[in-house]
This record gives structure tokens, C-alpha cells and sequence, in this order.
């Protein structure tokens, strides 16, 4: 009865869903109008819902009910009473491999495919590992903080205190499973800043230099930022974005990391801000661009249902919409930081070459950040230099 009540649940949160909003907004809300329903109830509304939309485009004509049974095989390493009760023959394999999950579902739905799930492979940047990229969106992944320097054995301290496992990445990075409640155990300290593995591996990248001047063109709400202040504090930094709010939260989180000088600039960087950076150059600039976030879809797997192929297209316009109007701020012999949490070629590789071809920076290096063999997200990181022109080298 308690499973036939959580399948009734999963339905009326599909039902009432919209499309265009992220899970992670929509379901405190459901939860909220639903008072009744318990932290184990919630917990499994949950995990049912956000599995579900992990089998992103296979088997389309199924009732939903039915590939919500394919999607918690798939997901699950360990035996539920949810799947017991619906499908107990398929329940008893759960310690499958994938390539083993799979045959048996064939055995009844004859036309799932992986490659269905996420349909757009052909498209994937070069370097990505089709097979383990696909298997990964069948995981939820961890939760990564970044030790702030000196606070390391407190944050270690803390959490073996409260019986949190960790494991160390390296760098000052702990993995944690997702869904741990760090407010609960570190309410009113800034001991550590949560960002993703391949996220904090972008800083091997910057090469900062002491009085430098850098940009973090598209800040958001700092992140990256945060990482290159880490790297060397003494730096000028004007940070801008087109979102006001974003930047609020920025302010918020730089106060609490103890960052105050700095520039915020709002910013539409799709139009030509001359007027408004007219004597700036800089030493670096980070350019997180906008992106289909492709790479992140294993924390919001909705984003899968809800993609077309036609916006990696958008995406690369608007790319090199930005791109011109940053990188013309960029001294020369300096590098621009190219980002995407994107896993598209569009969106990567096809950037890279527009910003050489079009804006005549040079290449140095760039790189697949592959989370999915970390439990974490992947990205795309290039390091381009604008060149030092004849004349000048000559002066």
C-alpha cells in the first residue's frame, strides 16, 4: 500500500510540474502544500521524480508509471521497497552493471536504447567518453566543497564529528554524498566554499601574478572569482553580470569570504559596453559563458526532457556575441579563460575556433574537464592569449 501511495505521489508531482522550471525550485513548494507528508515521504518523492527524468528521451510512448520502473532500475544500486512491490524480478538484479540492467529491460521493452536517453552524442566534444558520459546521467552526483586555506582540520574535524563520510579529491577538495546538510553542522562559519570538482579544477588554468588587473566578465554569483582571489589575493578584480540579483548574492558571498575590494559592473555583455569600460584593459579575463549547462545534467536531469538541439545553436551565437565585446578589453601577451559547463562541441571547440579565427587570439591550451569518472559535472576550459602585435613587441 505504501508504494502504490509513493507511485500516486510521483504522478501528481508529474503532473503538476512545469516544464520550464528547475526541480530543485518547484518541489519545496510542492512539498510545502503538502504538509502531511513526512521527511521520508518527501526524501522519496524525491529520488522517484528526479530518477525519472533521468531516462531523459527513451521510451517517449511508455506510460509514465512504466518508465519510472525502467529509471528506478537503472539508478538504484541497492534494493527499495518501491521496486520490490512493482517489480520484484527486476528488484532481485538490482546489483546489475548497466550492460546487464539494460538486457534485461530489453526483455521487456525490446526498443530501449541507451543512446535514446540522451539523443544528441554525435554533438559531444571531442575527448568525452560517449559510453561513461551516457552512464553517468544514471547517477546522482556529490556534493564538492573547497577547503579555504587554514581552516582544513576544522572542517575535517567537524564533519567526522557529525559521522560524515568524505573522501579527499586533492587541492583543498572533499567530496560528499549529495543531499548533506552542511548549514546543519557549519551554521555560521566560512571555513570552505561549495563548488563542484571540475568547477575548483578551472583554477589551474588563471596564473594570476600579484597587482594584476582581471575581469570576471559573466561573475554570476562569484565562483570563480573565489577561486582566483585564492590563488593571489592581491589583485584587481571588477567582477560584472546582467542579472542584478546574482550580483547581490556575490556581494554576500564575497563579504563572507572577506573579499572587499573589488569593482561590480552590471553588465549587458551581448552589446557593446565601450562607454562604460572605455580606459580598462586587463592582465585576464574569465569569460564563464552562458551555455545549455549540458555538462551539469546530472544534478538537473529535467534539463534533458526539456532540450533541443536547436538552442546549442542560440548558444553558440551568443558566445561569440560576448566574446567580441570581451576579449577587445584584453591587454596584449594576455590570456582570455574560456568556460562552458557544456559538454557540446558548438558550445566548446567551436567557441575556441571563432575566438582564434575571428578575434585572432591564440590558442594555448585547452581541455574536457570529464567530471563523470568523479561523480562530478563536466566543463570545458581554454586558455587563449591575445598576441603582442609587431610594433609593440618592437617598442
Amino acid at each position: 500500500m505504501k508504494a502504490v501511495n509513493q507511485l500516486k505521489t510521483f504522478l501528481r508531482i508529474l503532473e503538476q510540474y512545469p516544464a520550464d522550471v528547475p526541480l530543485s525550485k518547484f518541489l519545496p513548494g510542492f512539498f510545502r502544500q503538502n504538509q502531511q507528508m513526512g521527511s521520508t515521504d518527501r526524501k522519496v518523492a524525491g529520488r522517484l521524480i528526479y530518477n525519472y527524468f533521468r531516462l531523459g528521451k527513451a521510451l517517449p510512448n511508455l506510460p509514465p508509471e512504466d518508465r519510472l520502473m525502467v529509471a528506478e532500475f537503472l539508478c538504484n544500486t541497492q534494493t527499495n521497497s518501491f521496486l520490490q512491490h512493482f517489480k520484484p524480478e527486476w528488484a532481485a538484479c538490482i546489483s546489475f552493471n548497466i550492460e546487464e540492467k539494460i538486457a534485461l529491460i530489453k526483455t521487456s521493452h525490446a526498443d530501449f536504447k541507451l543512446d535514446d536517453v540522451f539523443p544528441w552524442t554525435d554533438q559531444l566534444s571531442a575527448g568525452i567518453d560517449k559510453k561513461a558520459f551516457l552512464k553517468s546521467l544514471f547517477v546522482q552526483p556529490d556534493l564538492f566543497i573547497r577547503l579555504n586555506k587554514g581552516f582544513e582540520q576544522q572542517v575535517k574535524a567537524e564533519l567526522n564529528k557529525a559521522g560524515i563520510i568524505y573522501k579527499e579529491e586533492g587541492n583543498n577538495c572533499l567530496s560528499l554524498p549529495n543531499g548533506t546538510r552542511l548549514d546543519n553542522i557549519f551554521p555560521k562559519q566560512h571555513w570552505f566554499e561549495v563548488q563542484d570538482l571540475s568547477s575548483q579544477r578551472t583554477a589551474d588554468y588563471f596564473h594570476p601574478n600579484r597587482w594584476e588587473s582581471w575581469w570576471d566578465a559573466c561573475a554570476a554569483s562569484g565562483g570563480k572569482s573565489l577561486l582566483l582571489h585564492s590563488l593571489e589575493p592581491d589583485i584587481k578584480l571588477v567582477v560584472s553580470d546582467i542579472r542584478e540579483s546574482i550580483l547581490s548574492n556575490l556581494d554576500e558571498r564575497f563579504q563572507q569570504a572577506g573579499i572587499r575590494k573589488y569593482q561590480k559592473k552590471l553588465l549587458d555583455l551581448t552589446q557593446n559596453n565601450d562607454q562604460l569600460l572605455y580606459n580598462y584593459e586587463f592582465d585576464g579575463i574569465i569569460l564563464d559563458a552562458p551555455c545549455s549547462g549540458s555538462g551539469t545534467w546530472g544534478r538537473t536531469p529535467e534539463m534533458i526532457s526539456q532540450f533541443d538541439a536547436q538552442k546549442i545553436d542560440f548558444f553558440k551565437r551568443l558566445q561569440q556575441n560576448i566574446s567580441q565585446n570581451v576579449a577587445k578589453h584584453l591587454k596584449p601577451g594576455k590570456p582570455l579563460i574560456y568556460i562552458t559547463c557544456s559538454a557540446f562541441k558548438g558550445e566548446n571547440e567551436d567557441a575556441v575556433e571563432f575566438i582564434q579565427n575571428e578575434l585572432g587570439l591564440e590558442l594555448e591550451e585547452m581541455k574536457v574537464l570529464a567530471g563523470y569518472h568523479n561523480k562530478a559535472d563536466t566543463m570545458f576550459i581554454a586558455r587563449l592569449i591575445k598576441p603582442v602585435s609587431q610594433t609593440e613587441s618592437n617598442l
